[in-house]
């Protein structure tokens, strides 16, 4: 099962790194502590609607915006089979499971260690990448 406090975390990191910033500079600006900010990112901690407003203000970005890339993800990995559900313990494979979707601008890859654990990364293209047609 993919936990939202993880694609939160993951999307928060994301646009950390996107942005060149530490987990310091970005700490420090939403006035958060460097540590619990890593911990927000790695989806160990769930982050109130007020703290993530705080983060996505320091990384200049609006909480919408970060809660409907959350909403993509969610929404492609419901799509993809077996994601969002827990894993029967006798069916379950010895080794993890990965799987693969995309729709054009977002893909996810799922990694199933565990019956309740998968790891869900979420990579979209660039801006700068897509080419417009004239």
């Amino acid at each position: 099962m993919v936990l939202l406090r993880r694609v939160i975390g993951d999307a928060l990191r994301a646009r950390r790194q996107g942005q060149h910033r530490t987990l310091r500079e970005v700490s420090t600006a939403a006035n958060v502590s460097l540590g619990y900010l890593s911990e927000i990112e790695r989806g160990q901690k769930e982050a109130s609607s007020e703290l993530l407003a705080a983060i996505c203000e320091a990384l200049g970005a609006r909480l919408s915006e970060l809660l409907g890339e959350v909403s993509g993800t969610l929404a492609l990995a419901e799509g993809m089979e077996g994601v969002l559900v827990p894993v029967d313990q006798d069916s379950a494979p010895k080794k993890a499971a990965a799987a693969i979707a995309t729709n054009g601008s977002v893909s996810v890859s799922v990694r199933q260690d565990t019956p309740l654990k998968a790891t869900l990364r979420a990579t979209r293209k660039r801006e700068r990448d897509v080419v417009y047609a004239a």
